[in-house]
């Protein structure tokens, strides 16, 4: 089976420096916080090319508390896509928002920015753009708009770690970005794991302090906090493995290539890079008319693939509330039907790959006689 993620090649890669890390951990006795997470804080903020980064326990608490830091509350809008996981319209509930959604634009499928301005209100109060797939959004004009009506920018970067716009790092790009590092991410913990990047200070220091219970010294509180601290062996792994994201983030570069010339001559439609953009390649996904009976046939050769996603969230029955129909978002919802991810991870050999495109070519010359 070719699996369409290998995490256990990419830790019998780094095994060594991992159990260094690890062993450092349990002689320190110190697991929450500590000189593991920041030390991982102040490399994953320069990494990112930002003043700040706060590592919390999950991508979902680091939207959470980036909401919660703009001040978004009970009453107020956030602009984001229906086309998304869960995760990002799940935050917006949990500061009792109300999400609003934008369709998203036919070839990044990041959310499409001529759409935003006909979905403002005088009660939205933040833009939440998803880098879908490893792949910025239309940041500039975003900016644009936030600038013009006074808004803030919160980035979903959960799916673009060391992605690029027009030369600038995701996280960078708002005023705030959140990342997830979940296992399967360009940057993923052995657990769960996030983080908020910012330039501004003071959310820094509201969201380090909303992460410890409300707390800037122990026991003396001036917030209603959470617990979303990050394990200090999360920062210790995330600290060794973030050493080794450009060399994976360019592995995945070179494996989307390969896809993009072994797939040319096929009927499937291959995913777009934006001009502006720095690629990279949480997830290659392809569309396809017959996406169902595509997966089954990779099934049957071994090949694992996954689809991200099957239902756009504005159509979950959890989220029905919102009062969003079938054909709000047709592009989001076409997608839907057509989207399938092909095998992705830094260790993919070549291979595998051809494997991988001569299954996914033959299926459509069968089907187009």
């Amino acid at each position: 089976m070719i699996p369409l993620i290998d995490l256990k090649a990419q830790y019998q890669s780094i095994k060594e420096e991992i159990g260094v890390a690890v062993q450092r951990v349990l002689d320190s006795s110190q697991y929450v916080l500590g000189r593991e997470v920041d030390a991982f804080e102040r490399d994953f903020a320069e990494y990112c090319r930002t003043k700040h980064a706060i590592a919390v326990n999950s991508g979902t608490s680091a939207l959470h508390l980036a909401l919660l830091a703009a001040g978004v509350g009970p009453g107020d809008e956030v602009i984001t896509v229906p086309f998304t996981f869960v995760a990002t319209v799940a935050a917006i509930v949990y500061v009792g928002a109300r999400p609003v959604f934008v369709d998203i634009e036919p070839r990044s499928f990041t959310i499409d920015v001529s759409q935003i301005e006909k979905a403002l209100t005088g009660r939205t109060k933040v833009i939440l753009p998803v880098h879908l797939y490893g792949q910025a959004a239309d940041m500039d004009a975003i900016a644009g708009i936030a600038s013009r009506y006074g808004l803030r920018v919160i980035e979903d970067a959960a799916q673009a770690h060391g992605a690029e716009y027009k030369g600038r790092r995701v996280g960078g790009l708002g005023d705030m970005g959140c990342f997830s590092f979940y296992p399967a991410k360009n940057l993923g913990a052995y657990g769960e794991g996030g983080a908020i990047t910012t330039n501004d200070s003071a959310y820094a220091r509201i969201i380090k302090t909303l992460r410890d219970w409300g707390q800037e010294r122990r026991y003396y509180h001036s917030l209603k906090g959470y617990n979303y601290r990050m394990d200090a062996l999360q920062g210790a792994i995330l600290g060794v493995k973030l050493r080794h994201l450009e060399e994976w983030n360019d592995a995945r570069r070179e494996h989307a290539q390969d896809y993009e010339r072994l797939l040319s001559h096929s009927d499937i439609l291959r995913p777009s890079i934006m001009p502006s953009n720095s690629h990279v390649w949480h997830i290659y996904a392809v569309r396809s008319k017959q996406r169902d009976h595509l997966q089954r046939v990779l099934q049957d050769r071994g090949i694992q693939t996954g689809i991200h996603y099957p239902i756009p969230v504005h159509l979950q029955e959890a989220y029905a509330d919102l009062g969003y129909r079938l054909d709000d978002f047709p592009f989001s919802e076409q997608v839907a039907r057509e989207i399938l991810s092909l095998p992705m991870f830094p260790d993919l050999d070549k291979k595998a790959l051809r494997q991988i495109a001569a299954s996914v070519n033959g299926s459509h010359l069968r089907e187009s006689r």
